[in-house]
């Protein structure tokens, strides 16, 4: 797990949640202190990853909370449309 990127993260759990897995992008904006991943799915898919009442993103986020406070960064995730 220590040698999964941020990116890698949150492209694996986005497509453990997809119907079409091959359509999942992440880019990573790294800043000095920051790193903004922005993902985005097929349309389709847009509401499994959001979840019901934004649920499933938000624990994306804490998930990558966790993982970016190891590294010492702050990372934001944004769901690209």
């Amino acid at each position: 797990m220590s040698s999964m990127s941020l990116k890698e993260l949150i492209e694996f759990i986005a497509r453990a949640l997809v119907d079409k897995p091959d359509e999942v992008q992440v880019a990573e904006i790294s800043g000095e202190q920051t790193v903004v991943l922005e993902l985005r799915v097929a349309k389709d898919d847009l509401g499994k990853v959001i979840g019901k009442q934004g649920r499933t993103v938000k624990a994306m986020r804490a998930i990558l909370t966790a993982a970016s406070s190891k590294l010492r960064k702050r990372a934001e995730l944004e769901i690209l449309e």
